[in-house]
Protein backbone atom coordinates (compact mmCIF):
# COMPACT_ATOMS: atom_id res chain seq x y z
CA UNK A 1 0.00 0.00 0.00
CA UNK A 2 1.16 3.60 -0.47
CA UNK A 3 2.63 5.78 2.37
CA UNK A 4 -0.46 7.10 4.59
CA UNK A 5 -3.06 5.41 6.51
CA UNK A 6 -5.74 3.91 5.14
CA UNK A 7 -9.01 5.92 4.50
CA UNK A 8 -11.65 3.81 7.16
CA UNK A 9 -8.91 4.32 9.74
CA UNK A 10 -8.35 7.91 8.92
CA UNK A 11 -11.76 8.86 8.56
CA UNK A 12 -12.27 7.45 12.81
CA UNK A 13 -8.93 9.10 13.65
CA UNK A 14 -9.82 12.34 12.34
CA UNK A 15 -13.47 12.55 13.94
CA UNK A 16 -15.33 12.09 10.76
CA UNK A 17 -16.41 8.61 11.91
CA UNK A 18 -17.35 6.89 14.99
CA UNK A 19 -15.09 3.88 14.44
CA UNK A 20 -13.52 2.41 11.62
CA UNK A 21 -16.78 0.28 10.44
CA UNK A 22 -18.72 3.56 9.63
CA UNK A 23 -15.45 4.64 7.91
CA UNK A 24 -15.50 2.22 5.78
CA UNK A 25 -19.51 1.98 5.41
CA UNK A 26 -19.10 5.43 4.50
CA UNK A 27 -16.55 4.98 1.97
CA UNK A 28 -19.13 2.47 0.26
CA UNK A 29 -21.32 4.83 -0.25
CA UNK A 30 -19.61 7.04 -2.04
CA UNK A 31 -19.60 10.07 0.45
CA UNK A 32 -16.24 10.58 1.41
CA UNK A 33 -13.38 13.16 -1.11
CA UNK A 34 -10.07 12.94 -0.73
CA UNK A 35 -8.48 16.11 -1.63
CA UNK A 36 -11.83 16.64 -3.74
CA UNK A 37 -11.74 13.05 -4.89
CA UNK A 38 -13.91 10.66 -4.30
CA UNK A 39 -12.45 7.49 -2.11
CA UNK A 40 -13.35 4.24 -3.77
CA UNK A 41 -11.81 1.73 -1.61
CA UNK A 42 -11.89 1.56 2.61
CA UNK A 43 -7.93 0.43 2.14
CA UNK A 44 -7.00 3.98 -0.69
CA UNK A 45 -4.35 5.45 1.71
CA UNK A 46 -4.43 8.90 3.04
CA UNK A 47 -1.26 10.64 3.00
CA UNK A 48 -0.50 12.91 6.06
CA UNK A 49 -1.49 16.21 5.45
CA UNK A 50 -4.29 15.33 2.58
CA UNK A 51 -7.51 16.82 2.72
CA UNK A 52 -10.20 14.41 4.34
CA UNK A 53 -13.72 15.17 4.23
CA UNK A 54 -17.21 13.83 3.71
CA UNK A 55 -19.22 14.59 0.50
CA UNK A 56 -22.29 15.76 1.77
CA UNK A 57 -23.11 17.31 5.27
CA UNK A 58 -25.96 15.85 5.54
CA UNK A 59 -27.85 12.53 7.30
CA UNK A 60 -25.06 11.33 9.47
CA UNK A 61 -26.70 7.17 10.42
CA UNK A 62 -26.63 5.46 13.21
CA UNK A 63 -25.70 2.22 12.12
CA UNK A 64 -24.02 1.36 9.14
CA UNK A 65 -27.02 -1.25 8.09
CA UNK A 66 -28.89 1.70 7.15
CA UNK A 67 -26.05 2.14 4.20
CA UNK A 68 -28.02 -1.15 3.24
CA UNK A 69 -31.65 0.16 3.34
CA UNK A 70 -30.44 3.13 1.65
CA UNK A 71 -28.96 0.73 -1.26
CA UNK A 72 -32.10 -1.18 -1.32
CA UNK A 73 -34.55 2.11 -1.76
CA UNK A 74 -32.13 2.95 -5.03
CA UNK A 75 -33.03 -0.70 -6.23
CA UNK A 76 -36.65 -0.88 -5.68
CA UNK A 77 -39.26 2.09 -6.66
CA UNK A 78 -40.74 1.98 -3.28
CA UNK A 79 -42.38 4.55 -1.84
CA UNK A 80 -41.99 5.57 1.59
CA UNK A 81 -43.75 8.95 2.49
CA UNK A 82 -46.89 9.34 4.09
CA UNK A 83 -46.70 5.53 4.81
CA UNK A 84 -46.79 3.54 8.30
CA UNK A 85 -43.79 1.23 8.45
CA UNK A 86 -42.64 -0.98 10.38
CA UNK A 87 -38.81 -1.64 11.70
CA UNK A 88 -38.38 -5.65 12.10
CA UNK A 89 -35.14 -5.80 14.47
CA UNK A 90 -34.25 -2.13 14.46
CA UNK A 91 -31.46 -2.70 16.86
CA UNK A 92 -30.02 0.62 16.94
CA UNK A 93 -32.50 2.34 14.34
CA UNK A 94 -30.74 2.46 11.09
CA UNK A 95 -33.48 1.78 9.00
CA UNK A 96 -36.12 3.79 10.92
CA UNK A 97 -34.13 6.46 10.60
CA UNK A 98 -33.63 6.36 7.04
CA UNK A 99 -37.59 5.84 6.58
CA UNK A 100 -38.22 8.96 8.79
CA UNK A 101 -35.60 10.81 6.52
CA UNK A 102 -37.40 10.09 3.75
CA UNK A 103 -41.06 11.13 5.15
CA UNK A 104 -42.30 8.07 6.71
CA UNK A 105 -45.69 8.89 8.78
CA UNK A 106 -44.35 6.92 11.47
CA UNK A 107 -42.45 3.66 11.97
CA UNK A 108 -42.98 1.26 14.56
CA UNK A 109 -39.03 0.23 15.77
CA UNK A 110 -39.52 -3.42 17.12
CA UNK A 111 -36.60 -5.72 18.68
CA UNK A 112 -36.32 -8.30 21.19
CA UNK A 113 -33.85 -6.64 22.82
CA UNK A 114 -33.73 -3.77 24.91
CA UNK A 115 -32.27 -0.19 25.03
CA UNK A 116 -30.19 -0.37 21.76
CA UNK A 117 -32.24 2.50 19.89
CA UNK A 118 -30.26 5.97 19.62
CA UNK A 119 -31.61 8.75 21.91
CA UNK A 120 -32.16 10.97 18.40
CA UNK A 121 -34.27 8.29 17.00
CA UNK A 122 -35.97 7.06 20.19
CA UNK A 123 -37.35 10.46 21.08
CA UNK A 124 -37.88 11.38 17.24
CA UNK A 125 -42.57 11.23 18.39
CA UNK A 126 -43.06 9.51 14.71
CA UNK A 127 -41.30 6.32 15.98
CA UNK A 128 -43.15 4.07 18.09
CA UNK A 129 -40.76 2.07 19.97
CA UNK A 130 -41.49 -2.02 20.74
CA UNK A 131 -38.95 -3.44 22.98
CA UNK A 132 -38.75 -7.07 23.95
CA UNK A 133 -41.04 -8.28 20.98
CA UNK A 134 -40.08 -11.17 19.13
CA UNK A 135 -41.32 -10.98 15.64
CA UNK A 136 -42.90 -14.56 15.86
CA UNK A 137 -45.39 -13.41 17.96
CA UNK A 138 -45.93 -10.24 16.15
CA UNK A 139 -49.16 -9.00 15.61
CA UNK A 140 -50.99 -6.01 14.39
CA UNK A 141 -52.14 -4.33 17.36
CA UNK A 142 -48.81 -4.93 18.92
CA UNK A 143 -47.19 -2.12 16.10
CA UNK A 144 -50.68 0.28 16.74
CA UNK A 145 -52.54 -1.40 13.69
CA UNK A 146 -51.85 -2.35 9.89
CA UNK A 147 -48.64 -1.02 8.18
CA UNK A 148 -47.92 0.29 4.38
CA UNK A 149 -44.21 -0.62 4.73
CA UNK A 150 -42.31 -3.42 6.44
CA UNK A 151 -38.30 -3.23 6.66
CA UNK A 152 -36.59 -6.09 8.51
CA UNK A 153 -32.57 -6.80 9.38
CA UNK A 154 -32.74 -9.63 11.68
CA UNK A 155 -30.31 -12.09 12.59
CA UNK A 156 -29.74 -15.46 14.91
CA UNK A 157 -33.34 -16.60 12.70
CA UNK A 158 -34.32 -17.75 9.23
CA UNK A 159 -36.78 -15.13 7.80
CA UNK A 160 -38.76 -18.24 6.55
CA UNK A 161 -39.98 -18.22 10.41
CA UNK A 162 -41.24 -14.62 10.41
CA UNK A 163 -42.71 -14.24 6.69
CA UNK A 164 -46.27 -14.91 8.34
CA UNK A 165 -46.22 -12.58 11.11
CA UNK A 166 -45.20 -9.78 9.16
CA UNK A 167 -47.43 -10.49 6.34
CA UNK A 168 -50.34 -10.17 8.74
CA UNK A 169 -49.49 -6.85 9.95
CA UNK A 170 -49.41 -5.42 6.23
CA UNK A 171 -52.54 -3.73 4.54
CA UNK A 172 -53.14 -4.85 1.15
CA UNK A 173 -50.58 -3.55 -1.56
CA UNK A 174 -48.10 -3.06 1.28
CA UNK A 175 -44.45 -3.38 0.44
CA UNK A 176 -42.15 -5.70 2.23
CA UNK A 177 -38.05 -5.32 1.80
CA UNK A 178 -36.33 -7.85 3.46
CA UNK A 179 -32.79 -8.40 3.97
CA UNK A 180 -32.17 -12.19 3.56
CA UNK A 181 -29.02 -13.15 5.46
CA UNK A 182 -27.59 -16.65 3.86
CA UNK A 183 -25.65 -17.39 7.10
CA UNK A 184 -29.03 -17.67 9.08
CA UNK A 185 -30.86 -19.59 5.72
CA UNK A 186 -28.23 -22.64 4.76
CA UNK A 187 -29.02 -24.35 8.06
CA UNK A 188 -25.91 -25.53 10.92
CA UNK A 189 -25.03 -28.43 8.57
CA UNK A 190 -24.28 -26.37 5.64
CA UNK A 191 -22.40 -23.37 7.41
CA UNK A 192 -18.86 -23.05 7.17
CA UNK A 193 -17.14 -23.04 10.54
CA UNK A 194 -16.21 -19.57 9.87
CA UNK A 195 -19.76 -18.66 9.85
CA UNK A 196 -19.64 -16.94 6.56
CA UNK A 197 -21.32 -18.76 2.83
CA UNK A 198 -19.33 -18.53 0.72
CA UNK A 199 -20.42 -20.64 -2.29
CA UNK A 200 -22.45 -18.85 -5.10
CA UNK A 201 -25.02 -21.52 -5.21
CA UNK A 202 -25.62 -22.13 -1.05
CA UNK A 203 -26.60 -18.40 -1.41
CA UNK A 204 -28.60 -18.36 -4.16
CA UNK A 205 -30.08 -21.36 -2.76
CA UNK A 206 -31.00 -19.49 0.30
CA UNK A 207 -32.82 -16.63 -1.60
CA UNK A 208 -34.62 -19.02 -3.51
CA UNK A 209 -35.49 -21.10 -0.20
CA UNK A 210 -37.35 -17.25 1.50
CA UNK A 211 -38.71 -16.35 -1.68
CA UNK A 212 -40.56 -19.89 -2.02
CA UNK A 213 -41.80 -19.75 1.76
CA UNK A 214 -43.16 -16.19 0.36
CA UNK A 215 -45.12 -17.63 -2.32
CA UNK A 216 -46.48 -19.86 -0.19
CA UNK A 217 -47.86 -17.31 2.40
CA UNK A 218 -49.37 -15.59 -0.54
CA UNK A 219 -47.20 -13.16 -1.05
CA UNK A 220 -45.41 -11.87 -4.57
CA UNK A 221 -41.88 -11.34 -5.05
CA UNK A 222 -41.48 -8.43 -6.97
CA UNK A 223 -37.57 -7.83 -6.46
CA UNK A 224 -34.82 -9.28 -5.68
CA UNK A 225 -31.39 -7.34 -5.10
CA UNK A 226 -27.64 -7.66 -3.64
CA UNK A 227 -27.26 -5.43 0.00
CA UNK A 228 -24.71 -2.36 -0.88
CA UNK A 229 -22.98 -3.39 1.80
CA UNK A 230 -21.58 -6.92 3.09
CA UNK A 231 -22.84 -8.14 7.05
CA UNK A 232 -20.07 -7.04 9.90
CA UNK A 233 -18.22 -10.53 9.22
CA UNK A 234 -17.88 -10.65 5.28
CA UNK A 235 -21.42 -12.29 4.51
CA UNK A 236 -22.78 -10.97 1.41
CA UNK A 237 -26.40 -10.20 2.25
CA UNK A 238 -29.74 -9.97 -0.10
CA UNK A 239 -32.68 -7.76 -0.41
CA UNK A 240 -36.16 -9.48 -1.28
CA UNK A 241 -38.91 -7.06 -2.06
CA UNK A 242 -42.36 -8.41 -1.17
CA UNK A 243 -45.63 -7.27 -1.58
CA UNK A 244 -48.93 -8.14 0.08
CA UNK A 245 -51.68 -8.82 -2.08
CA UNK A 246 -54.13 -6.41 -3.51
CA UNK A 247 -56.93 -8.57 -2.99
CA UNK A 248 -56.49 -8.82 0.92
CA UNK A 249 -55.42 -12.59 0.60
CA UNK A 250 -54.04 -13.11 3.79
CA UNK A 251 -51.06 -15.23 4.74
CA UNK A 252 -51.33 -19.08 4.67
CA UNK A 253 -53.75 -18.32 1.54
CA UNK A 254 -51.73 -20.01 -1.80
CA UNK A 255 -50.92 -17.83 -4.42
CA UNK A 256 -52.31 -16.66 -7.40
CA UNK A 257 -51.88 -19.71 -10.04
CA UNK A 258 -51.18 -23.31 -9.98
CA UNK A 259 -47.27 -23.17 -10.34
CA UNK A 260 -44.96 -24.97 -7.58
CA UNK A 261 -43.81 -22.26 -5.27
CA UNK A 262 -40.81 -23.30 -5.33
CA UNK A 263 -40.08 -23.72 -9.01
CA UNK A 264 -41.36 -20.22 -9.26
CA UNK A 265 -38.75 -19.03 -6.79
CA UNK A 266 -35.91 -21.32 -8.17
CA UNK A 267 -37.14 -19.41 -11.55
CA UNK A 268 -37.12 -16.22 -9.96
CA UNK A 269 -33.66 -16.74 -8.47
CA UNK A 270 -32.03 -17.81 -11.93
CA UNK A 271 -33.89 -15.12 -13.84
CA UNK A 272 -32.72 -12.00 -11.64
CA UNK A 273 -29.72 -10.24 -12.29
CA UNK A 274 -27.52 -10.58 -9.43
CA UNK A 275 -23.96 -11.25 -8.53
CA UNK A 276 -24.11 -14.46 -6.25
CA UNK A 277 -20.21 -14.44 -6.01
Amino acid sequence: MADGVRADVALAARGLARSRTEGAALVRAGAVLLDGAVVRRPSQAVPDGARLELADAGPRYVSRAAHKLVSALEAFPVPVTGRRALDAGASTGGFTQVLLERGAAQVAAVDVGHDQLAPRIREDPRVLVREGLNVRELAAEDVGGPVDLVVSDLSFISLRLVLGPLAAVCRPGADLLLMVKPQFEVGRAALPRTGVVTDPQARADAVAGVAAAALEGGLEVAGLARSGLPGQDGNVEFFLHLRARADGAGPGEAPVGDADPAARAADLVAAADVDWS
